[in-house]
């Protein structure tokens, strides 16, 4: 099998489909969640601590000087970077509650239902027929 078709076969399965739409919906999802951090939960969070924006806190290690920059340890973002990741790990662990929770719901609701009785065959409905109209002599 050459290089190309093994590489088709590869890209064409539905695992890798599947992985490349996760991928992009979950790019989508931690803008959105990224958003939601920035612009709605940290302002809050900042103005309880005092204006405090995160991302403005660092630990300067070298003045700028001139056309250089200062060298500085920017930990405030290390920080808003934390925050995100527990929010969206937070989001999606809920997301995957309520999705098993709908999936067992669904199992016992359909584990409830009695599986309905097999159709009798034609051949066991004539014989009911016949049965019937020996039994009617």
């Amino acid at each position: 099998m050459g290089l190309l078709s093994e590489f088709k076969e590869f890209a064409v399965k539905g695992n890798v489909v599947d992985m490349a739409v996760g991928i992009i919906v979950g790019a989508a999802f931690g803008k959105i969640v990224s958003s939601a951090v920035n612009d709605i939960i940290m302002p809050p969070i900042g103005l309880l601590l005092g204006g405090v924006n995160f991302s403005d806190l660092a630990v300067v290690l070298k003045e700028a000087q001139g056309d250089v920059a200062a060298v500085t340890i920017n930990y405030g973002t290390f920080i808003q970077t934390v925050l995100d990741f527990v929010i969206v790990a937070f989001a999606i662990f809920m997301a995957i509650k309520a999705m098993n929770a709908m999936k067992r719901a669904r199992e016992e609701e359909v584990a409830a239902e009695p599986p309905a009785p097999p159709e009798p065959s034609a051949e066991e409905k004539l014989l009911t027929e016949i049965r019937d109209l020996l039994a009617k002599r």
